[in-house]
């Protein structure tokens, strides 16, 4: 027997924000609300193939890189096209000392929060 991820937890400044914001690079849906903390995931819901993501409010600020970010892959358009709708939806470019040769994009979400957008397009579940 093993176990699987089923949530990851964010804490951050605006719970709702980042969760407006992670809901449409996904396209997730809030799944829940509780004082300070909002869940998304898939349309199905939490238990299914994808984990959830739980924005919980935190008043301290970032300091340095995350030990975990995410990953995320285009599901229906090339890297470039995901991109410029990322950036529209309010990432931003991030230096974390990449050579600029990387097949990857590095990018913070609105509170700063590091990830990166790989080049290769994933089938949608």
């Amino acid at each position: 027997m093993a176990c699987r991820i089923s949530a990851l937890v964010l804490g951050c400044r605006d719970p709702e924000a980042l969760a407006r914001f992670w809901c449409e690079v996904l396209d997730f849906v809030v799944l829940d609300r509780e004082e300070g903390t909002v869940e998304i995931g898939a349309r199905e819901g939490f238990g299914g193939p994808q984990p959830t993501i739980v924005f919980s409010r935190r008043d301290e600020p970032k300091n340095g890189t995350l030990r975990l970010h995410f990953d995320v892959n285009a599901t229906d358009r090339d890297q470039d096209a995901e991109l410029e709708r990322l950036l529209a939806l309010g990432a931003r470019p991030a230096d974390i000392g990449q050579s600029g040769e990387e097949p990857w994009h590095v990018l913070v979400d609105p509170e700063g929060n590091e990830f990166c957008l790989l080049r290769r397009r994933l089938d949608p579940l």
